[in-house]
């Protein structure tokens, strides 16, 4: 309660001058919201420790009498100050890893970029609100003063709302920028993420591509895992106080910066000390997979924010503060983190609550319970179809105490469900195959069914893709030797002394052999090599019967005409190879199916071979165009085919008596005619107007004479007549088509005035039926 002498006098300029208790005003809070009472006697203010507790909020002001839900500017202060060098560490560490990522082509390290730089918008924004809240603390204490001096108007105290600037810039930074922040951060995270795992997965060779383990690896690594995890504590230590709640984002992403660090000093560390590259290969993918989580947790924050019942006092928890990375940022309050993220979303204190409090009692002997059951049912063996396996106890093979599955004469059991003793007193073993890829490493696919070797080429990488001989479709070819096609004597040079050795050299192709196989009698697959060993040595010897057996085929062979024999030959060799291992019981193994797949030569010859397909496919299309170009004009000479080769003959035999003047040339000359004739093809046709044409010329000729004979007896009957005739006959075709102008004889001087312009008389003067269907 205020009093008239104890007025409450504090001032920003009074509470900086320590760091502790300041006589006119409050500083930061003590750890874990110890707090101190003000007691004032007289006329002057004595600051005394008079209790000291520890409760979950801060004591309140005893002037003012209103809980104080909000640090202390000094305590705002100095988080800001922690937000800074928590934003200059993130800033230095991401120079780092992006100079070592870009100057050893590091993809682990460049694509940690992408977080590291969203924990620098992070930092940023905490720096800007535990900035702007000291000043909205030191607006808060000011107007304090103001209202609590009696020299105060009443007008100043109705507008002291219109002066809180500060306070209504840290509301709308709580409402609008740290969302945008959140969605920013998510962004960032998510597409640098997908962006990062779709660049590895896009490497055709990934060992190439990692950097040389050395020394600067393990430094930089581990030295950023040391230094930000220390941060990370530090920060999440401070966030245990309410005013300082915030700080515990910026431990959420120091503890993502430490554990990128962790992962490639790890991965360097393996690499350099056991020549082991499985968790360099396995960083490319974890970092982007982290990144993706953290966006999409981010995401889900802040929409789960908005339908979280919370009060209008309490500040909202930023989205982009990771409760994932905060447990591991504070392992020893992981009990009480859980529970403040439930009371937190659930808007109710579920810790408190009956069920809660009973779950923590018992929780110890409900995970012993569970961790009884666990080892229990590892008594309980399910062997699968395809498979067998072996129980072995202290490294001897042993039968079941229940079996409901196929035994086998040496112990292995077959499929079904199966109870031996629990673990470590027997164990259960499958053999298992790993495939391997291109470059021998596991490819992380086990079969203990049916399994597959594969003894000459890798299989295609994408199965959907034809094959095609110019381009390579497996990451490892293998080229298998074999003998040479036969050359055709007429093709080889008997004189060049270098043909013959071209002819007896050696080829090349590519084959894929795959194996499949399965698993007879285990106890002989286990004793015949050693785990890890068995794969290998049968490959090998796989690999030796195919390159012997391959050898002894000619090319020709492999890629054609022997196709059908060589799976059941190759068969037949496997097995007797693989029966003379463990001395002479075999492996245990039963190979079920031998293929011989995708034979093609090299890729850089295999142009050549098709310049040789496509001149043959010349060749024939040469000879089928000449066909049709045959077909077509002897059908359209002789009408068909058949009969133009009858006619060709005939007169073949004819040019052969040409000359002869014998009977039989004249009757191949009719004949053939006679054919040509009959055929009704061009040449037919020509032969008939030939023949038409000579007729109607003879004719005329004939019809010529026969006139001239007339003629010469009408000349001889009355010459007179007959030249006047002829002479007239001879003027009416001369004046055809002439002008005739008619004068009469005493006509002195003539003149003519012609008017060079074809006019249509009508009537042709010279024709006696003009004119007639103008008189009708």
């Amino acid at each position: 309660m205020r009093s008239g002498r104890s007025r409450a006098e504090p001032s920003a300029r009074r509470g900086r001058r320590g760091g502790g208790l300041g006589t006119r005003g409050w500083t930061q809070y003590p750890p874990k919201g110890v707090a101190v009472r003000m007691i004032r006697s007289g006329s002057r203010h004595r600051a005394a420790h008079q209790r000291v507790r520890t409760m979950r909020a801060p004591l309140t002001p005893r002037r003012t009498g209103r809980p104080m839900t909000k640090g202390d500017h000094l305590a705002y202060r100095r988080a800001a100050l922690v937000s800074m060098l928590g934003l200059v560490l993130q800033t230095a560490l991401t120079i780092l890893m992006f100079a070592y990522g870009r100057l050893t082509e590091s993809h682990a390290a460049s694509s940690s970029v992408y977080l590291l730089g969203s924990g620098i918008i992070l930092w940023g924004l905490l720096v800007l609100v535990f900035d702007q809240q000291r000043r909205e603390r030191l607006e808060a204490l000011e107007a304090e003063q103001l209202a609590s001096t009696s020299a105060a108007s009443s007008a100043f105290e109705a507008t002291t709302d219109d002066l809180r600037v500060a306070a209504r810039r840290l509301a709308t930074i709580q409402k609008w920028v740290l969302p945008f922040g959140a969605i920013v951060i998510a962004s960032i995270n998510l597409v640098g993420g997908y962006l990062s795992l779709r660049a590895w997965r896009g490497v055709q060779d990934p060992v190439a591509e990692l950097p040389d383990p050395t020394g600067w690896a393990l430094a930089i690594g581990f030295g950023v895992a040391i230094v930000m995890f220390v941060f990370a504590r530090f920060a999440s230590g401070m966030g245990t106080l309410k005013p300082w709640a915030n700080l515990r984002a910026g431990a959420a992403a120091a503890v993502a910066a430490s554990l990128v660090g962790l992962l490639i000093g790890a991965a360097a560390f393996v690499q350099m000390a056991l020549s082991q590259t499985w968790m360099a290969l396995a960083i490319p993918y974890i970092i982007p997979i982290l990144m993706i989580v953290l966006g999409v947790e981010t995401v889900l924050h802040l929409i789960l924010d908005l339908y979280r019942p919370r009060s209008a006092s309490e500040p909202a928890r930023p989205a982009f503060d990771s409760r994932l990375l905060g447990l591991i940022a504070a392992p020893d309050r992981i009990a009480d983190s859980v529970g403040d993220a439930l009371n937190y979303q659930f808007g109710v204190d579920i810790t408190s609550s009956w069920f809660y409090q009973l779950l923590m009692r018992r929780l110890a002997i409900l995970v012993g319970l569970g961790l009884l059951v666990a080892w229990l049912l590892t008594a309980v063996v399910v062997v699968g179809p395809h498979q067998r396996g072996l129980v072995l106890s202290r490294g001897e093979v042993v039968e079941p105490w229940i079996s409901m599955g196929d035994v086998g004469p040496n112990g292995d059991i077959g499929p079904g469900l199966h109870i031996k003793a629990p673990w470590p007193l027997a164990t259960f073993e499958i053999p298992t195959l790993e495939s391997r890829d291109g470059f021998e490493r596991n490819a992380g696919v086990a079969t203990a069914g049916v399994r597959v070797l594969h003894l000459a080429s890798s299989p295609p990488e994408d199965l959907t893709k034809p094959i095609v001989w110019t381009e390579s479709h497996a990451t490892a070819e293998m080229l298998n030797i074999v003998q040479p096609g036969s050359i055709p004597s007429r093709l080889v040079d008997r004189s060049d002394p270098a043909a013959g050795q071209s002819a007896g050299s050696l080829s090349l192709l590519a084959v894929e052999v795959p194996v499949q196989y399965v698993v007879r009698d285990f106890k002989l697959f286990d004793e015949f090599a050693g785990p890890g060993q068995r794969e290998r040595l049968l490959t090998a010897i796989g690999r030796r019967v195919v390159t012997q057996y391959l050898g002894q085929l000619t090319f020709d062979e492999v890629i054609a005409t022997a196709r059908t024999t060589m799976p059941a030959e190759l068969e037949r060799r496997l097995t007797e190879a693989y029966g003379k291992l463990n001395d002479g019981k075999g492996p245990g193994i039963e190979i079920q199916f031998v293929g011989v797949n995708g034979v093609h030569p090299p890729v850089r010859v295999a142009p050549n071979f098709e310049r040789t397909v496509i001149a043959r496919q010349n060749r024939e299309s040469t000879i089928e165009t000449a066909i049709k170009t045959k077909i077509s004009r002897l059908t359209e000479v002789a009408g068909s085919v058949d009969l133009a080769e009858r006619i060709v003959a005939r007169l073949e035999e004819l040019e052969a008596i040409r000359g002869s003047g014998t009977p039989e040339e004249t009757e191949l000359e009719l004949e053939v005619q006679r054919l040509l004739e009959d055929a009704g093809g061009e040449a037919g046709q020509m032969l008939l107007e030939a023949g038409s044409s000579r007729w109607a010329r003879h004719m005329s000729e004939r019809g010529r004479a026969a006139m001239l004979q007339g003629q010469n007896r009408a000349y001889e009957a009355a010459p007179t007549l007959f030249r006047s005739k002829m002479y007239f006959d001879a003027l009416l075709e001369a004046m055809r088509s002439a002008r005739v102008y008619v004068t009469p004889d005493g006509l002195k001087d003539l003149y003519i005035r012609l008017e060079l312009q074809d006019n249509d008389l009508g009537t042709d003067v010279f024709n006696e039926n003009a004119g007639a269907e103008l008189q009708m």
